[in-house]
């Protein structure tokens, strides 16, 4: 039986690429791509001649039957377009059918746009939330980015060029004006990082034509800032947490960020409840 590898691949300087990673993509009968276009350049420049399949969004159910086959007869590498796959492509499916299926599936680790952004963004890394692509539109990006305004946590997202100066403007209206890095084209020629607060990003970017992928990391909310919760709020809330079927640990960590209440507190309260 073969193993599934995930293979990070550059997001942009081919020099990032690890000697392990090309190792595995020579010797796996086969390399799964979101982008075979994409992946066959890189592979060109590295010399490797393994079989190419596609496997993207709209057909990683049609193609996990030929990849699982193909896996009982040796090593699999499953390669996104850049970065470390399955982070915003389908591969987590692709990850549960190996698993399912008795394979053994290992990561070949490397480049990752949202964990490079956030190293050099300057905001606090001991504890952030990465939440993918922005919705399309706007109603539906500050419902979404709503949902996450309390936390403490850095937000990390990504963006495209032609919606950048839009999602700074909801970002702005729903988050506040708080600090913000954006960072585009990383490691690429055009390599360039803004850092600041929202409102002068939105300034920037608007006098630009902004050009490709963008990687926004945003402080998260401060402590201070935060209103502390009622016990009749907090209480409805670990009502609704239970009835989730969420364990006490698990709610107290959660609610007590959220609230400003002490975890200690709000396990007492989860304890009566239950």
């Amino acid at each position: 039986m073969g193993i599934l590898y995930l293979v990070a691949t550059p997001i942009g300087n081919l020099e990032d690429i690890s000697p392990r990673a090309l190792r595995i993509l020579r010797e796996s009968i086969l390399i799964a791509a979101e982008d075979t276009r994409h992946t066959g350049t890189l592979l060109k420049h590295f010399e490797i001649k393994s079989q190419l399949t596609s496997y993207f969004e709209h057909n990683k159910l049609n193609k996990l039957d030929f990849i699982l086959e193909k896996l009982s007869q040796g090593d699999v590498a499953l390669v996104s377009d850049a970065g470390t796959p399955a982070i915003n492509d389908p591969g987590y499916e692709l990850v549960k059918a190996a698993l399912a299926s008795g394979f053994d599936v290992r990561p070949v680790p490397g480049p990752s746009s949202p964990i490079a952004a956030l190293t050099v963004s300057g905001l606090p890394t001991d504890s952030f939330l990465y939440l993918g692509y922005l919705p399309n539109k706007s109603t539906e990006r500050r419902k979404y980015v709503g949902q996450v305004s309390n936390l403490t946590y850095t937000l990390i997202f990504l963006e495209s060029p032609h919606r950048i100066v839009d999602s700074l403007e909801d970002l702005l209206s729903v988050l506040g004006d708080r600090r913000i890095c954006v960072a585009r084209e990383m490691t690429k020629l055009y390599e360039e990082y803004w850092r600041g607060p929202v409102s002068g990003a939105i300034q920037y970017f608007k006098s630009k034509d902004p050009r490709g992928e963008f990687t926004l990391v945003i402080e998260g909310k401060k402590t201070e800032d935060r209103g502390r919760w009622t016990e009749e709020d907090l209480l409805k809330a670990i009502k609704k947490e239970l009835q989730a079927g969420k364990s006490a640990k698990e709610i107290s960590i959660e609610l007590a960020e959220q609230s400003s209440w002490n975890k200690k507190e709000v396990y007492s309260l989860v304890s009566i409840l239950k």
